[in-house]
């Protein structure tokens, strides 16, 4: 890849900031300065600016501990969105929340830059779970629990079948391997019990970091990535 455009995927600044940085004589490539732009980076090769190695993957997979009061979307003009609790530079390198949680909805985002993963994470066809804890109005039993897994006629679709385990009279923990528009809290209203809060505690087989705080985030390990592309059917290559 160009060396100009590699810089401008990385965050470090606008194509004409790159251009300027470039032409000052930070940016050294194997340790020789690299001045002209158009050059190709070998894969692998090692860039620094001022002296301070540049992390050159492309290919980045986050957890954030999403907060409520935050939306799941790129960007919005008036809200503040999940892009704001992260650097910049996760942006710049195309990097997007799979799937979505709303406004009050907490706990764990996955956030990658590899589009066909997201898709395949968020559909129904590779079943991957999401697992969700729900506090509700009302109480919760065998019921309930019998019409999610039977599959649970909503207005506008029919929900897959669904496993709820009852923590509590108002605490239901559900699984499930869709993830439609405001889904959790449609199938807990069709039963009479109004969601109060809910929060994710998984994504496939990722389980939130409890290490995170609400608004932190972290790269997922090598281990972790590969588990979500063995989820979704695909090949993981670090």
């Amino acid at each position: 890849m160009r060396l100009d455009k590699l810089l401008c995927n990385l965050g470090v600044a606008s194509r004409s900031g790159c251009r300027d940085i470039l032409k000052a004589g930070r940016v050294r490539v194997e340790g020789a300065v690299w001045k002209d732009g158009s050059k190709n980076v070998p894969d692998g090769a090692a860039v620094s600016l001022d002296g301070v190695p540049l992390d050159t993957r492309l290919s980045r997979h986050l957890m954030l501990n999403k907060p409520a009061g935050v939306l799941t979307a790129a960007e919005d003009h008036k809200q503040k969105t999940v892009m704001d609790l992260l650097p910049s530079c996760y942006a710049a390198m195309g990097c997007m929340p799979v799937g979505r949680l709303d406004k009050d909805t907490t706990g764990i985002l996955i956030l990658t830059t590899d589009g066909e993963l997201a898709h395949r994470l968020i559909g129904p066809k590779y079943h991957v779970d999401k697992v969700y804890e729900a506090k509700v109005e009302g109480t919760l039993d065998e019921s309930d629990q019998a019409a999610f897994l039977a599959g649970l006629p909503l207005k506008d679709f029919t929900a897959l079948p669904a496993k709820l385990e009852i923590m509590a009279p108002d605490i239901g923990r559900l699984t499930v391997q869709e993830g439609k528009y405001h889904q959790v809290k449609r199938m807990f209203g069709a039963r009479g019990k109004p969601v109060a809060a809910l929060h994710r505690l998984s994504f496939g087989p990722l389980q939130l970091d409890d290490q995170l705080a609400p608004g932190d985030f972290r790269e997922l390990t090598g281990e972790e990535a590969a588990a979500l592309y063995q989820a979704a059917g695909m090949e993981y290559h670090e």
